[in-house]
Parts: C-alpha cells; sequence; structure tokens
C-alpha cells in the first residue's frame, strides 16, 4: 500500500491542476465577455446614440445640459423627439444652433428631474407634480382611455402616460445615471406666470394669436381676479377671430352687460388642471359658469362644443400651455352657454 501512495498523491494533485487550469480558462472568458459586451451609456451619450433625438442632441449641446446629462446621477429626461421639435418650429439643427443658448437651457432643464422615475414608477393618477431642474413642477398623469396614442394597450383601452400634455411615446431607456422618456410634444416652463399673464404672454410664442378681446372682455367682467386665483384652472382661450366671428367686437364687448361677458367668460373655464390627453373622447366637462361642454378626443386633434354651438365645434388650436396656476388651451370659436 505504501509503495502505491506517491502515485496516488500525483493523480490527486494532476486532477486538481486540471480543474485549476479550467476555472482559469472560464474566467479568463467571462472576463473577455464582460470587456467585450456593450454596457449602458449616459443620458447624454444615449440621446447622441439615438436617431429620433438629433435636434434634441443639438440643443443639448448649445445650452450646455449634455454636460449636465454626462455626469453621474439619477436623472430622468423628457426627451422630445424630432418631430415634437418640428412641430413646435424648431425644423433642423440650423434653428437650434440660432437660438439663444439661455432661453434653451431653461426650457430643456424643464424636461429633467433630478430623481429617477422609471415608467413602473409612475402610478394611476392624474397630475402628479414633480420638481424639476428649472425649479417649477411638471405634472405626471397616467389614465386608461379608448382612444388616443398609448403608451400600453389591453382589451381595447389605452393606458396613456403624460407630462403635462405631452404624451410619452417611449418609456424606460436605460443609462448609467438615469433613465429616459421619449415624448411627442416640447414642455414649456410657465414663464409668464398665472393664467392672466400667460394669455398676455401668449403671442410671443404664437404670433399668430390675438387675445385683446378676450383681455377686454375679462377686464369689463371684472374677471381677473378669479383666472389669478392660487386654485388650479383650466381657461379655453378664444382668439380675437372667435370673438368676432361671434359678433363680439370691442363695441360689442364695451355695450354688453357685465352679467352676460360674465357668464360667457364662466363657460369657457375649467377647475383643476385639464391637459388634452385626460379629455375622454365625447365626455361632458363642468364649467365654472355651471353648464357643461362637450369634448371630443383622438391622438392628434381635441375640440370642444358649447351648448349654444349646435354642431360648430371649436377647434383646440394650440393645447396645454403651462401656467403656474393652471392650463391654458387657445380655441377658435367662441363657447357659447345658450
Amino acid at each position: 500500500m505504501y509503495t502505491n501512495r506517491p502515485t496516488h498523491v500525483l493523480r490527486t494533485w494532476g486532477l486538481l491542476l486540471c480543474i485549476l487550469s479550467g476555472m482559469t480558462v472560464f474566467f479568463s472568458a467571462c472576463k473577455k465577455q464582460e470587456e467585450t459586451a456593450p454596457g449602458l451609456t449616459t443620458i447624454s451619450q444615449l440621446i447622441s446614440n439615438g436617431s429620433r433625438f438629433t435636434i434634441l442632441k443639438a440643443a443639448l449641446t448649445k445650452s450646455g445640459m449634455d454636460a449636465t446629462l454626462n455626469q453621474a446621477g439619477t436623472f430622468t429626461l423628457f426627451a422630445p423627439t424630432d418631430d415634437a421639435f418640428k412641430a413646435f418650429g424648431y425644423a433642423d439643427v440650423a434653428a437650434i444652433n440660432a437660438a439663444p443658448a439661455e432661453l434653451l437651457k431653461s426650457v430643456l432643464q424643464y424636461h429633467v428631474l433630478s430623481t429617477r422615475i422609471g415608467g413602473a414608477d409612475i402610478q394611476t393618477g392624474v397630475n402628479n407634480p414633480q420638481q424639476t431642474m428649472a425649479s417649477a413642477p411638471v405634472y405626471i398623469s397616467k389614465v386608461t382611455s379608448a382612444s388616443g396614442t398609448s403608451t400600453s394597450t389591453t382589451s381595447g383601452t389605452a393606458t396613456i402616460i403624460s407630462v403635462n400634455g405631452a404624451r410619452i411615446v417611449q418609456t424606460d431607456g436605460a443609462a448609467t445615471n438615469g433613465v429616459v422618456h421619449a415624448i411627442d410634444r416640447i414642455l414649456l416652463p410657465p414663464i409668464f406666470g398665472d393664467v392672466v399673464k400667460t394669455i398676455q404672454g401668449i403671442p410671443t410664442l404664437v404670433p399668430t394669436a390675438s387675445f385683446k378681446l378676450l383681455q377686454a372682455a375679462v377686464t369689463r367682467a371684472g374677471s381677473a381676479t378669479s383666472l389669478s386665483s392660487a386654485n388650479a384652472i383650466t381657461v379655453f382661450a378664444p382668439t380675437d377671430a372667435a370673438f368676432r366671428a361671434a359678433g363680439y367686437d370691442s363695441t360689442a364687448i364695451a355695450k354688453a352687460p357685465v352679467a352676460t361677458l360674465a357668464s360667457v367668460l364662466g363657460y369657457h373655464v375649467l377647475n383643476g388642471r385639464t391637459y388634452t390627453p385626460l379629455i375622454s373622447n365625447g365626455s361632458s366637462l363642468t364649467t365654472l359658469q355651471g353648464g357643461t361642454i362637450t369634448a371630443t378626443s383622438s391622438a392628434t386633434a381635441v375640440t370642444v362644443t358649447g351648448k349654444g354651438n349646435g354642431t360648430s365645434a371649436s377647434n383646440v388650436t394650440f393645447p396645454d400651455i403651462t401656467a403656474t396656476n393652471g392650463v391654458v388651451h387657445i380655441i377658435d370659436r367662441l363657447l357659447l352657454p345658450q
């Protein structure tokens, strides 16, 4: 037995060497695979590599926000697609390069949260405020609707996730320093202030819109105080052309009974923030005046019709302009309560 022991020991050591050699090859192969496998990138790098975000990439670079989103952190970026920029009037990278850097920075900061909120973290509900890097909140909603562009669809109903009035068209672009959600519209911070000041400032954003007659009607009816209330409201704002089409020029407004004007103006106001993705097709919206207006809604258009408008609906021509105390929708026809 003693004479066979060295042979047995040698065999044992030989087996151990084989096992160790195999493990070395295995871990070396794993390490090589890990080194060559693609990993996550920062948000800035993710946007740079995305074909849908060429204009956003230019805006981040011009504003200096690319450096912020390249740092370590837990950011959430609501990323407007190229189509979203084009719809707002930024046709290409050249248009971005011509814009003031500070303006771009203030707008883009309104698209960034300093906390990471993934798609699974968004609970069903409306207008959940989340603070942005612009020191003003955005309002995130998750609702179920029978129509409209959906983030997910189950049994014929669409689950719509939106931030302010922008729909999230793709969730959870994962990055090392946060998450990216693609949105179909640029988010505008409440740069003007409350609803009254926002209506006054809208023409600087939409040069074709004018609200001199609306402002004259508000002044005569004494409605400015209610529109400046701290309580959140939604205003369907008729343009000057909408007032004139209903027979209200400046002279008619000056002669109209105050009670009549107050009733008409109150018929254009809802309590609470109602962004367009929250409006269900065929819904009846209760106004501050006490009456109701009927809404139709799709992924691309929203209309509202007053009791006195018959079948002539008013188109929401520029939706979801955020104010500090609510939201404004531009409409092309005066809503008549009777």
